[in-house]
């Protein structure tokens, strides 16, 4: 990759407000060199961990705009290979912009992409806030797949917009189907329950006299609950009794 580097502030902004109807793959590419920094890319790729991506080094917030700025274009994205993590990352972002209905004519697509923590992580589409209810079927699916950054996503996704009274049932019954041998399901299965510890506090300690997770996720969700500080030494206390001995 050719990295395109703009010193001129003025040139990045004309680059970031173009909109071109017939963009191509390599002006993307340049469009986004002009915000190349190699050595955040290389701090990027040392972090994120993707099996399968490499990095240009361009700042989430101007990835962002840079997706708001194409949310019209995302047919066009779509047909971009994603060797690289940037170009992911704002076909997801673009399409988390999008109206609800739109949203999830290309959620399959968006979560078929994500092969790492931060790109399933980042993608939280705002629309799905007026829509808890209707999303659930489409939730299920995704789970349904098994893929380890498939369930990830599942649970994430309930981490951000469910640990809501009224979904702590269902968010239990997620729990116990998540696959936490994957690591990427056993950390977000010990994230989840550790919110739900701090938020309702006593239902997420039934999850753990219950054993609802399998050792060294319940001993995790004990542990990243123990971080917070909105939970008294008490309830630390508490916790810190209910971790499972594992033997090595």
């Amino acid at each position: 990759f050719e990295r395109v580097v703009r010193s001129v502030s003025g040139k990045r902004d004309n680059l970031l407000q173009s909109k071109e109807k017939n963009m191509t793959y390599s002006d993307f590419l340049e469009e986004l060199g002009a915000y190349a920094e190699p050595d955040f890319a290389a701090f990027q790729k040392k972090i994120v961990m993707s099996p399968s991506q490499e990095f240009i080094g361009v700042r989430t917030p101007v990835m962002r705009k840079l997706a708001k700025a194409h949310k019209n274009d995302l047919e066009t994205l779509f047909t971009f290979p994603d060797k690289y993590y940037e170009v992911t990352f704002i076909k997801l972002s673009a399409a988390s912009q999008l109206p609800y209905g739109q949203f999830c004519a290309y959620l399959d697509r968006c979560v078929s992409l994500i092969d790492n923590w931060a790109l399933c992580d980042c993608f939280k589409p705002a629309c799905l806030k007026k829509h808890l209810d209707d999303f659930l079927p489409r939730l299920e699916n995704v789970f349904a797949h098994g893929g380890e950054f498939y369930q990830r996503y599942a649970l994430v996704t309930l981490l951000g917009y469910y640990v809501e009274e009224k979904y702590l049932p269902l968010i239990e019954e997620y729990l116990k189907r998540a696959d936490t041998e994957k690591y990427y399901v056993h950390m977000a299965a010990a994230w989840l329950t550790a919110e739900i510890l701090v938020k309702y506090y006593d239902f997420g300690l039934k999850l753990l006299q219950n054993k609802v997770l399998q050792p060294k996720t319940h001993n995790k969700a004990i542990q990243k609950a123990k971080e917070s500080y909105r939970l008294t030494k008490e309830q630390k206390g508490t916790l810190e009794s209910l971790k499972i001995k594992i033997s090595k």
